[in-house]
């Protein structure tokens, strides 16, 4: 076949740093949301669905075939991370955590994964970042060490 072709789905969450809440305000939260969405189509990463609350996002979108996924990661927090840091002093220790998760999401979940995007507020009045996180890994069968999830 003489021509590339891809369609891969995955669902990216990543925290800020040991779980600082600065993300508050839905107007802030909607504005970081809009940027991160703003900088994964510039890398042609198109965002399916942004979402998430004070101390997380969740990133539904299809992987370009010319990006590696922690290329792509990275990009996004240092450019929403510079970004945010413009929009007000108050912002100007904001960080990410280093580390990020990464599922595969098969075209027939994408809108269940719209859907749980859409509905983190209400979702993390019952569990925490923590425990979403780790229910997530084991979901997907992923081998962790508990003592470097955490920043």
């Amino acid at each position: 076949m003489p021509q590339s072709l891809a369609r891969i789905a995955v669902h990216i969450v990543f925290s800020t740093k040991n779980r600082q809440r600065y993300l508050t305000g839905d107007d802030l939260r909607i504005r970081m949301h809009r940027e991160l969405g703003t900088i994964s189509n510039k890398l042609d990463c198109p965002p399916v669905r942004i979402g998430g609350v004070e101390d997380h996002v969740h990133i539904l979108a299809y992987q370009s075939r010319t990006i590696a996924l922690a290329e792509w990661v990275k990009e996004l927090k240092r450019v929403s991370s510079m970004w945010i840091k413009e929009q007000s002093p108050h912002q100007a220790a904001f960080q990410w955590q280093a580390g990020y998760g990464a599922f595969s999401v098969s075209h027939s979940q994408t809108p269940d994964v719209v859907h749980y995007i859409d509905n983190q507020v209400e979702h993390h009045r019952k569990f925490d970042y923590k425990t979403e996180l780790l229910t997530m890994l084991r979901l997907h069968e992923i081998e962790y060490d508990e003592q470097y999830l955490w920043d």
